[in-house]
């Protein structure tokens, strides 16, 4: 068998060292239009920053470790120009060189990945003007930094890199902008958890203009101010962009492969393209979420490793399929861990699932060992009581939190699944009743009517619309007068059972305390003395004073 990939990432590489681990007679080529293999797009921003010293670190194997270790070649700056799938042949340009050829192939693999999004801007194409995408980007850029000594970036895209080079940016003195056209940071978060994260970058000095449109990079061929829609102007010493990027396609376009509803090729579970022979992994290709059913596109190294490793088995004889994602990520800025998986809670609406949704705030270990909190927002299915999807903000435990998660929705689990996990303990990695079981078992309560959950921005629509509800605040009067629910009252837990005589015990009825805790004792008290329709603020105070500062 004689095997072509296009693209030498995290996809192409993966399905070569699979495909000759099962076949030491198949042939194989990977041409690559670029001059690295294999390297850590992800890794980037740490690059720019310093934090990673050498570019040799994210670019640890290069065509002489591949033909050595896997009798295999690796041509890199070879553009494959054309494809002609009924003579199953193509057509490569040497870029260095300027020669053209033909090559020919048995089965043929398209992972040419993604590229950086360049929005059409007026100014765009200055010099100080940087895309974060590969190798070369993340020299460039460090070398302009390290040359020039920027006192002000502005970075275009409040996306994972986007916030990951403010962070890394800010720690080397440079001051930082960042313009977001949607009113968020992190557009797959719900924004409940955005305003966490936006929080902690501005008590960290990052500038966040949301809901703005860059129209213009001003200057000579070199941008000395940002002018967004709205009128206001920015200067400064370097623009990065991160706006996106979107699927390389246009191989696969000229030989009538699909293109799925995502804008990337639409492939099966072995990763077959609708053209004879030809395959698509990585970047380049669609998945499907574990959820849903439904195609869905998330450009990660994690999962082109995956679908590279499948594929190189199916192609050698082999067995794997691809399995599908839940589109999972995770990042770190200024110490916070923010991660997701799953659907939002927006996602979910839009489809129409019965939701219910649990803000759960604690620590990630007891406080006597230095625990800091962290806050799970998980979206369950009534019907079915599965897990739609989860996010995570907080500083410790973040990561180990949102495996436990996604192992749990891959396999199906239902919510009352979860607190009965026998999760690792000890104080100095968690709590006896871990955040992952708590978060299980206060959604099946919610879903059982036992202990029905509200969340701030349900709360405040039955405020805004008038209706007519009993609002406690269970804390300290010291607490409620610092900051509290609109047209709550103030009765301390310990009150609560006298209170509850004079109270409506048919009217709708809401308890919060800080975080949750509280609240839910609160509603066990409302519920065994008769209370008909108690519910408890999802998140507690905290969660309805984020919701209030940055809307919803």
């Amino acid at each position: 068998m004689k095997l072509v990939i296009i693209g030498s990432v995290a996809a192409g590489t993966s399905v070569a060292a699979k495909a000759r681990r099962n076949n030491e007679d198949a042939q194989i080529t990977i041409y690559d239009r670029d001059y690295d293999i294999s390297y850590s797009g992800c890794g980037i921003p740490y690059y720019v920053g310093g934090e990673v010293e050498s570019r040799d670190d994210l670019t640890p194997r290069d065509a002489a470790f591949f033909k050595k270790r896997y009798q295999l070649d690796v041509l890199t700056r070879h553009n494959v120009t054309a494809i002609d799938h009924e003579a199953q042949t193509l057509t490569v340009e040497n870029l260095e060189t300027g020669e053209t050829f033909t090559d020919s192939y048995d089965r043929l693999v398209l992972a040419t990945g993604a590229s950086s999004i360049i929005p059409p801007i007026p100014g765009v194409d200055s010099d100080n003007v940087f895309p974060i995408r590969n190798i070369q980007n993340a020299e460039t850029t460090r070398n302009f930094v390290d040359a020039t000594s920027p006192k002000h970036a502005t970075i275009i895209g409040a996306g994972f890199i986007g916030l990951e080079m403010a962070e890394q940016l800010k720690l080397r003195g440079v001051d930082v902008t960042v313009i977001e056209r949607i009113p968020q940071v992190m557009p797959p978060l719900d924004k409940d958890m955005a305003c966490r994260v936006e929080d902690h970058l501005e008590k960290n000095g990052i500038e966040l203009l949301l809901g703005e449109t860059v129209t213009e990079l001003v200057g000579d061929g070199h941008v000395e101010r940002v002018v967004t829609e709205s009128g206001k102007t920015i200067d400064t010493d370097l623009v990065i962009l991160s706006v996106g990027v979107r699927p390389n396609t246009e191989l696969a376009k000229s030989i009538g492969v699909e293109i799925g509803e995502t804008g990337a090729i639409a492939i099966n579970e072995r990763m077959e393209t609708n053209v004879e022979n030809v395959y698509a992994a990585g970047d380049v290709a669609e998945s499907f979420s574990l959820v849903t059913g439904k195609p869905i596109w998330r450009p990660l190294g994690s999962t082109a490793n995956k679908m590279g490793r499948a594929l190189g088995d199916l192609l050698t004889g082999g067995d794997l399929e691809h399995r599908g994602i839940l589109g999972t990520g995770i990042f770190k800025v200024f110490g916070q861990a923010v991660a997701q998986t799953g659907l939002s809670e927006r996602e979910a609406r839009e489809l129409c699932y019965e939701v219910e949704v649990l803000h759960n705030t604690k620590p990630d270990k007891p406080a006597y060992m230095g625990g800091k909190d962290l806050t799970i927002k998980a979206i369950g299915d009534r019907a079915t009581r599965q897990l739609l999807g989860v996010q995570i903000v907080g500083f410790d435990g973040v990561d180990k939190r949102i495996d436990v998660f996604v192992t749990a929705m891959t396999f199906k689990a239902k919510v009352d699944d979860l607190f009965h996990l026998d999760l690792a303990y000890a104080p100095p990695f968690s709590t006896t009743k871990d955040p992952v079981m708590y978060t299980g078992m206060a959604l099946a309560n919610s879903m059982d009517e036992t202990a029905r959950l509200i969340t701030p921005g349900e709360l405040q629509k039955r405020i805004d619309a008038g209706e007519d509800m009993q609002i406690i605040d269970t804390r300290k009067a010291s607490q409620f007068e610092k900051a509290c629910v609109d047209c709550a009252v103030n009765i301390p837990l310990g009150d609560l059972r006298t209170a509850a005589k004079d109270m409506d015990k048919d009217k709708p009825t809401v308890v919060y305390c800080n975080g949750g805790v509280t609240g839910n004792a609160a509603q066990n008290v409302l519920r065994n003395l008769g209370f008909t329709d108690v519910y408890n603020l999802s998140g507690g105070n905290k969660n309805y004073q984020l919701f209030k500062k940055y809307g919803n």
